[in-house]
């Protein structure tokens, strides 16, 4: 637990450092890493599992699709062509470098994580990209991603301190015996307190309908769908017959240990701001 509080200050402290002194630029950067070393360890799952995707290809193109709505606002590239251009690519590759047993495996297991992971969090860099007559600041969008991140792993931690102390249901032990109902709720409740606290801080900043009442009712699904993610990643790693996605961070694992739970919540969110 020690590792866990200092991995998870740390954490905090260079999130909050790129953000201050880097601003967006800093954000594209951490957010584009993230992709790129989840999806690595999800490559590595993969190969567990004994499929065989094309993972440094697959890394690069998730780096790229993951940036995909910066690239398109300053290069004007439709983020659109990245995915199928993939598919193509590895569509070719597939007929040559692999083996008749491991073909399908190989092609979907590559492309499921660019989805899963590239497209899912290109929406965060959706949201902290300043565009053409923008109705918000730069550091309104950026508050904004803040906002989704601070209310996705508050929900973890709330739903690990809650079921440490009064965690008696079950909610998935098939999937992870850890996790119970009195978790999952505690962490929900924890994430509305921290999505409004943040919209009241940020309310010079934040779009007009995003009040703190708002800000709670919306961290519901956002919270909601990081412990659906987290099972998730839970359901990869069974099938692996592997603990953690890697240890990349002490006491919490590997990258996608840490990111899973913005995976889902990421599109959610941009929708719930209705950015432009």
């Amino acid at each position: 637990m020690g590792k866990r509080i200092f991995s998870t200050v740390l954490l905090w402290l260079i999130l909050g450092s790129a953000l201050w002194f880097f601003r967006t630029h800093g954000a594209l950067v951490l957010i584009t890493l993230i992709s790129v070393l989840t999806l690595r360890e999800f490559y590595l799952l993969m190969h567990a599992t004994g499929y065989d995707p094309f993972d440094k290809f697959g890394m690069a193109f998730g780096g790229l699709i993951t940036l995909g709505p910066w690239l398109e606002v300053q290069f004007g590239w439709p983020p659109t062509l990245l995915l199928p251009l993939a598919v193509i690519v590895f569509a070719v590759r597939l007929l040559g470098e692999r083996t008749p047993e491991t073909r399908v495996e190989s092609l979907a297991s590559t492309l499921f994580g660019l989805v899963y992971v590239a497209v899912m969090l290109q929406y965060l860099v959706a949201i902290i990209t300043p565009v053409p007559n923008d109705t918000v600041s730069p550091t309104g969008r950026l508050l904004l991603c803040l906002w989704i991140v601070a209310v996705a792993k508050f929900c973890d931690t709330g739903a690990l301190l809650t079921g440490m102390a009064i965690g008696r249901h079950k909610m998935s032990p098939q999937i992870s015996p850890k996790k119970t109902w009195e978790g999952a709720i505690g962490g929900v409740v924890i994430s509305m307190g921290i999505g409004a606290l943040v919209a009241w801080l940020a309310r010079d900043q934040f779009p007009p309908h995003m009040t703190p009442l708002m800000a709670a009712l919306f961290a519901i699904p956002i919270a909601v769908l990081g412990i659906v993610a987290d099972l998730v990643e839970s359901v990869l790693k069974r099938r692996a017959n592997i603990k953690d996605s890697g240890r990349t961070i002490p006491g919490i694992g590997g990258m996608f240990d840490l990111s899973d739970s913005l995976i889902l919540a990421a599109p959610v969110g941009y929708y719930l701001f209705r950015l432009p």
